[in-house]
């Protein structure tokens, strides 16, 4: 089964049933506008019941060091996730000191958006492909998707992740398009933003159990 990273996670209940699910990944959002914003504390105190059993990634919009090491003071997630406008030299610096492994969020309307993912194949590890929110503004959780012919025939240097629009009715016609490394999905498994229902999630793992 294609990895799976469920992000937007604001408590223990959802944590737990992604994980039961299956999951390989947890995100929780460091971005204080989103509605999906945790605390440090509050992400160190979620992820502790599955602790060694899912990889934790927190979720920055264009951070300060002083953003970064305030989070990194009281929890300690597995990988970061930079969903801002952060530069290629930024990334890499994020990378090198946090010594975690970095996933970079890019948004993408064109064809031209996909070609911006060689700049920073040298300093990510991962590379997430999310919907361009319309008139400009942080991407993520929108439920939006974009035209995934655009990734059909995508051979990046590095893994890549699908995200935008994703849930359990969606997932099937997005796989048989483009085949992504891991899919990412956050309102998809939602009943209300920062609110995830442990059913969506288990409705979403047996779609993909069901395409195989």
């Amino acid at each position: 089964m294609i990895p799976v990273k469920i992000c937007g996670i604001t408590d223990a209940q959802a944590a737990w049933a992604a994980t039961c699910a299956g999951a390989s990944f947890v995100g929780f959002v460091f971005h204080p506008s989103s509605p999906r914003a945790v605390t440090p504390e509050e992400a160190a105190a979620i992820a502790r019941d599955c602790a060694g059993q899912i990889k934790t990634v927190a979720l920055f919009v264009d951070p300060t060091d002083a953003d970064l090491q305030a989070v990194f003071d009281a929890f300690s997630p597995d990988m970061i996730q930079l969903h801002g406008a952060e530069a290629p030299e930024r990334v890499g610096w994020i990378r090198a000191h946090a010594g975690r492994a970095v996933i970079k969020a890019l948004g993408v309307a064109q064809a031209l958006d996909i070609a911006a993912a060689r700049t920073y194949e040298e300093v990510a590890d991962w590379i997430l492909f999310d919907a361009k929110p319309a008139g400009g503004g942080v991407g993520g959780g929108t439920g939006t998707s974009f035209d995934w012919d655009l990734l059909k025939d995508y051979k990046g240097a590095r893994p890549w992740m699908l995200s935008g629009g994703l849930n359990a009715r969606t997932v099937a016609a997005a796989l048989a398009v483009c085949k992504p490394d891991a899919i990412d999905l956050s309102s998809g498994v939602e009943d209300a933003p920062g609110r995830k229902n442990p059913d969506l999630i288990h409705d979403f793992f047996e779609e993909l159990a069901r395409m195989g």
